[in-house]
C-alpha cells in the first residue's frame, strides 16, 4: 500500500484564470508582460557573475526568446532564417520580372513542392491554398518582396556552462520544429552548437555543463526520445516508445517517461527500459520533486481523473487529490519554503501547497537493492561423507575426467553432424537456418507421370514479423524434365500461414530413370540461398506426347 506524504494546502483559486502547462511555469514575479504570440516555455536562468546574482527570464514565443531581467525587458534573440529552396527563388524571381503568369507560377511551384528536398516557404504554400480569382493579386502584393523561411521554438531548457553549482551560469537550449536543437551563448546570445534529431522536438531534458560533458534526453513528435551527447551533432541513442510521450522527467540516472497509453516507464541513460508501471488515468503533466537536503526525489505525475500521484521508480509513494484536472505543476522554493508544490488547473485554477517540515519519507519498499528475505540465511545441511569422498575424487583424476568429457563432447558434435547431413540429404522439411529469416518448407509430388504436380508449402515460423521479397527458384536437369514455371515471387508472409505454390513439371525420358529436381528460396538481390531443398522425382508411368 502507498504511503501518504502531507502537503498543507496554503492557497487555493478556483478562478485565477490561468491555462499553462508545466513548460511555462517558473518562478512567479509580481508583473506581467505582453507577448506577441502564445509562449512555448518558460526558464529562469543566470546569464553573467554580476553582483547580485539575479535571474533573468527566458521566454520562447514563436520565433523569439524574449529575456526579462530585474523584472524588464532586457534582450530579444531571434532564430536564424532556414535556407531557401533555390528553385522556388528563381520561379517568384520570374513572377516579379513578369515573365510568368500567376497560372504558370503555381504549376511550377506545385512540382517544385512535390520533389525538393528544401521545403518551400510560408509565401509558397499560402499562395497554392488560393483560390484562381485571388492568386493575381495575392503575386502582385508579395512579388518584390524577398522570400524567407522561419521556424518557431517549440521547447526551452537550460544548461550549465562550466559548473555545477546551483548558482553557475547557465545556457539556453532550445529545439525547433525545423528538427534542430540550439545552444546559445548566456551572455552573447550566439549560438555555441548546432545539432539535428529525425523530426520535431515537443520536450527535453538537460543535465551536465556545457565545457565538460552533457546530455540533452529529447521527446520528438515521431513518438520516439532521443539523446543528445558533446561534440555529436546527431543523437547517440534512440528509445522506441509502444505510445506517443506526453511527459519527460529525470531523476538521477534514469529518464522517466509517461505514454499516451496510461504507463510510466523508466530508462537508463542509454535507453535501456528498466521498468513499466500501469497508471489508472492519462497522464496530462509531470514534474520533480527533488528535495537534496533530505536526500529524496521523485516523480510528480498529474492523471485526468483529479489525482497526483508521486512515484520513487515505480513505486507509488503516495496520492494527492485535486478538485480539478490538474495541467501544469512545479516544486520547488517559494519565499522561506523549499518544498512547495505550485498546480494549475483545466479550468484555470492555482493550486499552492506546501511540504510539511516534519514529514517523514519512509522509502523501505521502494529502495534499491535485494529484497529483505535474501538476508535470512537458509538452514543447509552439514557436508555428507559421500560428498567429500566425490569432492576429493574429482580432485585426484581431474585430468582424466576432463579428457573423458571433451571425448563425448566430440562424439556428440559429431553425431549432430551427421544426423545434420542426413536431413539435408533428404530433405525432410527443410527450415531455414538463418534466425533472420524463419521460415519452413515441404513439397508434395503428386501424378503418375509424364506429368507431376509439384506443390511446394511455405510457412513463416516468426513469432510476429512478416516476412517480403523472396522468390523461388528451381535446378533440374532439362533432358530429363521441363517446368511451365521455373522462378516465382514469393507473396508477404503472414506468421503462422501456410502459403502453397503449385507448378507443373513434365518427364522427358522413356527409359523409366529419375532425378532430383533443387528448390532454392532466394532474397531478391541475394546471390546466397535462405532454403535449399532436394526433391526425389517418383519414375514416370508413361512419355510425355511431343
Amino acid at each position: 500500500a502507498s504511503k501518504q506524504i502531507t502537503l498543507l494546502y496554503a492557497h487555493y483559486d478556483p478562478v485565477a484564470n490561468l491555462y499553462t502547462f508545466s513548460s511555462c511555469i517558473g518562478k512567479i514575479s509580481p508583473y506581467e508582460n505582453t507577448l506577441l504570440d502564445l509562449p512555448t516555455g518558460l526558464v529562469s536562468f543566470l546569464m553573467d557573475q554580476h553582483e547580485p546574482r539575479t535571474p533573468a527570464i527566458a521566454v520562447a514565443s514563436g520565433p523569439f526568446i524574449y529575456v526579462y531581467k530585474n523584472l524588464r525587458p532586457y534582450f530579444k534573440f531571434t532564430l536564424p532564417p532556414l535556407e531557401v529552396n533555390a528553385l522556388e527563388q528563381d520561379v517568384w524571381n520570374q513572377a516579379r520580372e513578369d515573365m510568368i503568369d500567376p497560372l504558370s507560377l503555381k504549376e511550377m511551384l506545385e512540382g517544385i513542392r512535390d520533389k525538393a528536398d528544401v521545403p518551400l516557404s510560408v509565401r509558397s504554400l499560402r499562395f497554392l491554398m488560393l483560390d484562381p480569382q485571388d492568386t493575381e493579386a495575392f503575386v502582385n502584393l508579395h512579388k518584390a518582396q524577398p522570400i524567407r523561411r522561419q521556424t518557431v521554438i517549440t521547447c526551452i531548457g537550460t544548461l550549465k556552462k562550466n559548473m555545477a553549482d546551483e548558482d553557475a551560469v547557465s545556457c539556453l537550449v532550445i529545439g525547433t520544429e525545423s528538427k534542430d536543437v540550439y545552444i546559445l551563448d548566456p551572455e552573447a546570445f550566439t549560438i555555441l552548437s548546432k545539432m539535428s534529431v529525425p523530426s520535431a522536438p515537443t520536450q527535453m531534458d538537460v543535465t551536465g555543463q556545457f565545457d565538460v560533458e552533457f546530455r540533452i534526453t529529447v521527446a520528438c513528435r515521431n513518438g520516439n526520445i532521443y539523446i543528445l551527447r558533446r561534440d555529436s551533432p546527431k543523437p547517440k541513442y534512440c528509445i522506441e516508445l509502444s505510445s506517443h510521450p506526453v511527459g519527460l522527467v529525470r531523476m538521477g540516472k534514469s529518464v522517466v517517461v509517461g505514454c499516451a497509453q496510461e504507463t510510466l516507464q523508466g530508462f537508463t541513460q542509454k535507453g535501456k527500459k528498466l521498468w513499466t508501471a500501469c497508471l489508472p488515468a492519462p497522464v496530462t503533466t509531470m514534474g520533480v520533486m527533488d528535495l537534496p537536503t533530505r536526500g529524496f526525489q521523485a516523480v510528480l505525475v498529474g492523471l485526468a481523473n483529479c489525482e497526483v500521484h508521486l512515484y520513487r521508480d515505480k513505486n507509488l509513494i503516495s496520492t494527492i487529490k485535486t478538485p480539478d484536472v490538474v495541467t501544469s505543476i512545479c516544486f520547488g522554493r517559494y519565499g522561506r519554503e523549499d518544498g512547495t508544490l505550485i498546480m494549475t488547473t483545466k479550468g484555470g485554477g492555482l493550486i499552492v501547497k506546501i511540504l510539511k517540515r516534519t514529514a517523514v519519507f519512509d522509502d523501505r519498499d521502494s529502495a534499491p537493492g535485494p529484497p529483505l528475505a535474501q538476508s535470512i540465511r537458509l538452514n543447509i545441511p552439514k557436508k555428507t561423507k559421500l560428498y567429500v569422498d566425490q569432492t576429493m575424487r574429482e580432485r585426484e583424476n581431474a585430468v582424466a575426467m576432463h579428457r573423458a568429457f571433451q571425448m563425448d563432447l566430440s562424439r556428440l558434435r559429431l553425431a549432430a553432424a551427421r544426423a545434420y547431413v542426413k536431413a539435408l540429404e533428404s530433405s525432410l522439411t527443410p527450415m531455414s537456418s538463418s534466425l533472420s529469416e524463419p521460415l519452413k518448407m515441404n513439397a508434395v509430388v503428386q501424378g503418375l507421370g509424364p506429368s507431376f504436380k509439384l506443390t511446394l508449402n511455405i510457412q513463416n515460423t516468426a513469432a510476429c514479423r512478416p516476412v517480403m521479397h523472396l522468390a523461388i527458384s528451381f535446378l533440374y536437369d532439362e533432358s530429363l524434365y521441363s517446368m511451365r514455371t521455373a522462378f516465382f515471387k514469393i507473396p508477404l508472409l503472414v506468421p503462422g500461414l501456410n502459403y502453397p505454390i503449385d507448378t507443373f513439371v513434365e518427364c522427358l525420358s522413356d527409359k523409366g530413370i529419375s532425378d532430383i529436381i533443387k528448390v532454392f528460396v532466394l532474397r531478391e538481390g541475394k546471390s546466397a540461398p535462405l532454403l535449399t531443398a532436394h526433391i526425389n522425382m517418383p519414375v514416370s508411368e508413361g512419355l510425355a506426347l511431343n
